[in-house]
C-alpha cells in the first residue's frame, strides 16, 4: 500500500514539474533583450534602429528593446548594473570591464575587425602635419570613455613627451563622432581626435560636410567597438544574439541594415583584439 502510495506520488510531483516548466518557458521566452546604444550617427537613426528591431526580434524569437543614453558611461553601468542585457560600446571600456562583461560580437569593417582613430582639422588649416602642431589650441573629443575620440589622443601626447592635460589651450567634449567633424568644419575647434571608420562613412554619405576637416594622421588598427554582454546574460542567450548577428550578412534585409551601417558583418572577434588599447590606458594611467 505504501509502495503504491509512493509510486503515485512520484508520478503525480513529476507531472506537477513539468507542467510547471512548461508554464515558465513562454515567460523566459518573453523577456525582452534590452540592447543599449549611444546615438547613432545615421540621419535617420529611429527608422533605422526600427527596423534592426524587428529583424532582431524575428531571427531572435524574442521581444527587443533598444536603450539610448547620451554617453558611453551610462550605457556601461546600465550593462554593470544588470539594466541592459547586451549594449554596443567602445572597446576602451569594454578593456577595462572585460573580466565582468562578456564579448558577443565584433563589426567587420573593410573585411577586419578593425578601424582607426582619425586627427582631423579645419580643411583650410595647411600647415597642420601632426598633433604636435595643435599645442595650445582647441582641441574637440568625442566622448571620455571613447578609444578612437579620446584615449588615442592622450596616449600619444604622452608618447611624445609631453602632459596631455595640459597640452591644448582648451578642450571639451562633443560626445559624438559627427559632433567633432562638425565642430572643426564649423572653427569652433582647431582640432579632433574622431572615429575614422564615422569619417569615412560620412565622407560616402554627406561629403560636403568631411570636406570642411583634413585628416592629417591615422592611427595604428584597433579592435572594432564592440557588442558586449551584462554579466548575468546566460550563454544560451548570448550565442544566441552572436548567431543573429553573424547570420545578418546572409540575409537580405539583413545586407541592407549592414550596407546602411557601411559595415560588411559581424563576426565572433577575440578579447586580444583589444589588447593595444588596454595597453594604451595603463601607458597613460602609468
Amino acid at each position: 500500500m505504501t509502495s503504491r502510495f509512493n509510486a503515485g506520488r512520484r508520478a503525480w510531483l513529476a507531472t506537477a514539474s513539468g507542467l510547471a516548466l512548461l508554464g515558465t518557458t513562454p515567460a523566459r521566452a518573453a523577456q525582452p533583450l534590452l540592447f543599449g546604444t549611444t546615438p547613432v550617427f545615421l540621419d535617420e537613426q529611429a527608422q533605422f534602429l526600427a527596423a534592426w528591431q524587428t529583424w532582431l526580434e524575428t531571427h531572435l524569437g524574442r521581444t527587443v528593446r533598444f536603450v539610448q543614453r547620451a554617453s558611453y558611461r551610462e550605457i556601461v553601468e546600465l550593462l554593470l548594473a544588470g539594466q541592459l542585457d547586451a549594449a554596443w560600446i567602445c572597446g576602451y571600456p569594454y578593456t577595462r570591464h572585460k573580466r565582468t562583461m562578456r564579448l558577443v560580437a565584433v563589426p567587420s569593417y573593410q573585411h577586419a575587425p578593425l578601424y582607426r582613430s582619425y586627427l582631423i582639422v579645419p580643411s583650410d588649416d595647411t600647415r597642420t602635419r601632426s598633433i604636435t602642431d595643435l599645442r595650445n589650441r582647441v582641441f574637440a573629443y568625442s566622448d571620455p570613455n571613447s578609444n578612437s575620440g579620446w584615449l588615442v589622443p592622450q596616449a600619444e601626447i604622452k608618447r611624445l613627451g609631453h602632459d596631455p592635460k595640459r597640452f591644448f589651450r582648451k578642450t571639451f567634449f562633443t560626445w559624438s563622432h559627427r559632433r567633432v567633424i562638425e565642430a572643426c568644419a564649423a572653427g569652433l575647434a582647431q582640432g579632433g581626435a574622431v572615429d575614422g571608420y564615422i569619417w569615412d562613412t560620412l565622407a560616402r554619405q554627406h561629403p560636403d560636410l568631411t570636406r570642411a576637416t583634413r585628416v592629417v594622421w591615422r592611427s595604428p588598427a584597433y579592435g572594432f567597438p564592440p557588442i558586449v554582454a551584462a554579466p548575468g546574460l546566460s550563454a544560451e542567450r548570448i550565442a544566441a544574439l552572436r548567431h543573429a548577428l553573424i547570420a545578418m550578412r546572409d540575409d537580405a534585409a539583413g545586407k541592407d541594415l549592414l550596407g546602411r551601417l557601411n559595415l560588411d558583418g559581424f563576426v565572433a572577434g577575440a578579447p586580444r583584439l583589444f589588447d593595444s588599447i588596454e595597453q594604451n590606458w595603463r601607458f597613460l594611467e602609468s
